[in-house]
């Protein structure tokens, strides 16, 4: 059950563990040592931690480096890696991905085509992912952007039912934008 020294951890998923030192990569004077069972076995010398190791037909494993003195168990590197992996994996599958979906409107929207943007805002939606409203003022829109908040607002009273507000309407530039998000 021993783990060779010399491997270089060979893929992403390793790096999390890579930075432990196992067996002979141990060069500490004096160590703690815990068994494989958990039991505290005290303060001893690298090798004879590792004679112990050998005995048990198991590893050295130094998990806490910056202790003084380092701690380091007897185990079963190979197992604790992969234990390691499949955490991370599992971790990776029910982590969920929020996307922002962006929704284009204008200033002079009336009121069929606010209502079908704000649908296709629904869809989304309810798939779970935010939406960004952005209106794009061109010429003398400029000089009326409250319009253009205004018309934010209505597009955000269509969507309560939901959605709320994530980040209130904001004019930056020629383009006023709100983010929405779902609700839970």
């Amino acid at each position: 059950m021993l783990a060779k020294a010399s491997q270089a951890p060979t893929s992403q998923e390793d790096t999390a563990i890579k930075e432990l030192q196992i067996n002979n990569q141990i060069r500490d004077k004096e160590i703690r040592l815990i068994g494989s069972n958990g039991q505290q076995l005290g303060l001893l010398s690298a090798s004879a931690a590792q004679r112990i190791a050998d005995e048990e037909g198991l590893d050295l494993v130094k998990i806490a480096p910056t202790s003084v003195p380092p701690v380091c168990k007897i185990m079963d590197y190979s197992k604790y890696k992969y234990e390691q992996n499949k955490k991370e994996k599992e971790m990776k599958r029910n982590q969920k991905i929020i996307e922002i979906k962006e929704v284009w409107l204008s200033m002079t929207i009336d009121v069929g085509d606010l209502n079908t943007k704000a649908n296709i805002a629904r869809k989304f939606l309810k798939d779970g992912n935010k939406v960004k409203a952005t209106i794009r003022m061109r010429g003398r829109q400029q000089a009326y952007a409250s319009q253009g908040v205004e018309v934010m607002k209505k597009f955000a009273e269509i969507l309560s039912d939901v959605s709320k507000i994530d980040k209130q309407p904001l004019t930056e530039g020629r383009n006023i934008s709100m983010f929405l998000a779902p609700l839970k």
